[in-house]
C-alpha cells in the first residue's frame, strides 16, 4: 500500500510542472525591472514575480507553455498562478494581474487547452480567453481590451465575479469579443459590472502605449512570427588576371635596340590653394521640453481636453491616471540643480470624486484649493499638500514622493491609505519655473477622487 502511494506521488511529481517556474524574459529594453532588480535576458519568471517598467521599457516573456506576455512603458504586472500539469494539459492553472498600464497577452499550449482555468485580472475587471492573443490597457478606473486573434470574455468585478476567483467569469454581466470584430474594443468601468463594446480609438491599448516596431505580429492562425531582415549572402568578386609585358625576353633573333636617353622637364608643383574656413551660422536653441496634460476621456458630459490618437504622434506619453493623461513635448531637456529647493503655487487644476454604492458608481465634480508643491532638488524628492472640495464636503490630500530623471515626480502609496495621493508628475523650465501632476487618492471607504494640477513657482 505504502510503495502504491510512493508511486503515485512520484509519478504527480514527473508529470505536473508544480514548480513555480512561469517562463523567461527573451527581451529586456529601457527601464525595465523583475522583482525589483534590472530584467535581463535569459531570467527566470516564477510565481508571484512583479514586472515593473519606466517610461522607455519593454519585456517579453516567453511562458513555460511557449506562450508570450509583453509589459509595454509605465507598466506592472504580476504572475499570480502559472501551473502546467504535462501529462493532463487540462489540469493547468494560470492567472496574471495587470496592475496598470498596457500588456499583451498571447495563450501557450496548455493554456489552449485548459481555458476555464485561466484568469487575466485587471483593477477592475476579468478576463478570460478563448485560445487567444490580446493587448489590454488599464488604469484603476478603466480596463481597455482588443483581440488580435481567437477572442475573449471580459466581466467587470461584481456579486457574480471577485478579483480572487479563477477562471473566466461567464454569466449576465460578461461580453464577448472576437479578432473578427475588426476596430472593436471591450471597455470595463469601475463599478459596472457589464462592459461596453465600443469602436476603437484613441482609448485603444495600441494607442495609449504603441508597440515597439520588432513586438511579434500576430497571425490569423493564432501564431506570431518577429519580422527580420533578409539574411544577404555576400557577392563573391570575379578574379582579375592582369597581364604585363615588362619582364619578358626580348625575341632571340632581333638584336636590342637601346633608345636614345630622353630629356624630362623638371616638374612644377603649383602651391595649394587653401579655401578659407568657413564656421557655419550656429543652430538655433531649441525650446524647453513642455507639458501637455488633461482629460482624454469624457466625464459628465464634458469633451475629452486630449485626443491621444493625435498626441501620441508628436508628443511622449509619461503616465495615465483615471480619466488623466501627461505628456512631454519634444526640446531641450530639463536638468534639475543639484541643490537648493523652490516652492510652487496652485495655478489650475480639474477634479472629479467618485462614489461607490455597490456595483453603482456615482461622478461628481470637486475643486481643488489650498494647494502646496515644494521640490527639494538636493534630497531629490517633493512634498505636495490641497484641499478638495466636493458635495459641500472638504478633504485634505497630502503626498510625498522622489524626483527622477529628467524633471519626474514620482509619488506612489500602494497601501491605499486615506488621503494620500498617487503622484505622477514633472517639472519643466516654462514660465520661470512649472509643474504638473495627475493623481488618485482614497477619501474614505466609498469615496476616491481622480485629477490633475497645474503648478507656477
Amino acid at each position: 500500500m505504502l510503495r502504491h502511494l510512493f508511486l503515485s506521488f512520484a509519478f504527480l511529481i514527473s508529470s505536473c510542472a508544480w514548480a513555480d517556474d512561469a517562463g523567461k524574459i527573451i527581451f529586456a529594453a529601457g527601464n525595465s525591472q523583475l522583482d525589483g532588480e534590472a530584467a535581463a535576458v535569459g531570467a527566470t519568471v516564477r510565481e508571484g514575480a512583479v514586472v515593473r517598467t519606466g517610461a522607455d521599457g519593454f519585456v517579453y516573456v516567453k511562458t513555460l507553455d511557449n506562450g508570450l506576455f509583453i509589459l509595454r512603458p509605465n507598466s506592472e504586472a504580476r504572475v499570480v498562478t502559472y501551473r502546467v500539469d504535462q501529462a493532463n494539459p487540462q489540469n493547468t492553472r494560470v492567472k496574471f494581474e495587470l496592475v496598470k498600464g498596457v500588456a499583451r497577452a498571447r495563450s501557450g499550449d496548455a493554456v489552449k487547452q485548459a481555458r476555464q482555468n485561466f484568469r487575466f485580472n485587471t483593477p477592475v475587471a476579468a478576463i478570460g480567453v478563448r485560445g487567444t492573443d490580446f493587448t489590454v490597457f488599464t488604469d484603476n478606473v478603466t480596463t481597455s481590451v482588443t483581440v488580435l486573434t481567437g477572442g475573449v470574455v471580459v466581466s467587470g468585478f461584481g456579486e457574480g465575479c471577485r478579483p480572487e476567483g479563477a477562471g473566466p467569469c461567464e454569466g449576465a454581466a460578461s461580453r464577448e469579443l472576437f479578432a473578427a470584430q475588426k476596430g472593436q474594443l471591450l471597455r470595463v468601468q469601475k463599478g459596472k459590472a457589464a462592459p461596453e463594446v465600443l469602436r476603437g480609438g484613441e482609448s485603444t491599448p495600441d494607442e495609449v502605449t504603441p508597440p515597439r516596431t520588432d513586438e511579434p505580429v500576430a497571425h490569423a492562425a493564432g501564431g506570431s512570427a518577429i519580422a527580420s531582415g533578409p539574411n544577404l549572402d555576400a557577392k563573391k568578386s570575379d578574379s582579375l588576371v592582369a597581364v604585363t609585358t615588362a619582364n619578358q625576353p626580348p625575341p632571340k633573333d632581333n638584336p636590342v635596340v637601346v633608345p636614345p636617353p630622353v630629356s624630362v622637364p623638371p616638374i612644377i608643383v603649383p602651391p595649394v590653394l587653401v579655401p578659407p574656413v568657413i564656421v557655419p551660422d550656429p543652430e538655433p536653441l531649441q525650446p524647453e521640453r513642455g507639458i501637455v496634460w488633461g482629460r482624454w476621456q469624457s466625464v459628465l458630459g464634458q469633451v475629452p481636453q486630449i485626443n491621444m490618437l493625435i498626441e501620441n504622434k508628436r508628443s511622449q506619453l509619461l503616465a495615465t491616471n483615471g480619466n488623466f493623461a501627461l505628456y512631454q513635448t519634444s526640446g531641450r531637456e530639463y536638468v534639475a540643480p543639484e541643490r537648493g529647493s523652490m516652492g510652487f503655487k496652485l495655478a489650475q487644476s480639474d477634479v472629479y470624486m467618485y462614489t461607490d454604492y455597490g456595483t453603482k458608481r456615482i461622478e461628481s465634480p470637486a475643486s481643488m484649493s489650498n494647494g502646496k508643491l515644494t521640490v527639494d532638488f538636493g534630497a531629490r524628492s517633493f512634498v505636495t499638500s490641497a484641499d478638495v472640495t466636493s458635495l459641500k464636503e472638504t478633504f485634505g490630500l497630502q503626498a510625498q514622493g522622489v524626483l527622477g530623471k529628467n524633471g519626474r515626480l514620482y509619488g506612489d502609496d500602494p497601501a491605499g491609505r486615506t488621503g494620500v495621493m498617487n503622484v505622477q508628475g514633472l517639472l519643466s523650465n516654462e514660465h520661470n519655473g512649472t509643474a504638473v501632476y495627475i493623481f488618485d487618492a482614497r477619501l474614505d471607504k466609498n469615496r476616491t477622487v481622480n485629477g490633475a494640477a497645474l503648478w507656477r513657482h
